[in-house]
């Protein structure tokens, strides 16, 4: 294995995914500036926008994930051709 190729920073981080509150802990190198009491310990944090417990993947459930309004523009660009 090639010296100085992989990261050497890893280190505990919460994730949480901000559109349910589920948080997990997991190692990461991924940099952020945000920290979280978690289980009575103080850890680096992570926000996502999408996660295993939320993504209808995995749940089971069609959610619309519009983080920016484009359903809406889209919607009203095309609603003179609706009938």
């Amino acid at each position: 294995m090639k010296k100085g190729l992989h990261p050497e920073n890893y280190r505990l981080v919460v994730f949480k995914d901000m559109s349910n509150d589920e948080v997990f802990l997991s190692k990461s190198t991924a940099e952020t500036k945000d920290t979280i009491e978690y289980e009575g310990q103080e850890f680096p944090l992570i926000k996502m926008e999408i996660s295993s417990t939320s993504h209808p993947f995995y749940t089971g459930k069609t959610k619309l994930v519009d983080t920016a309004g484009r359903v809406d523009k889209f919607m009203n660009k095309y609603k003179k051709f609706s009938k």
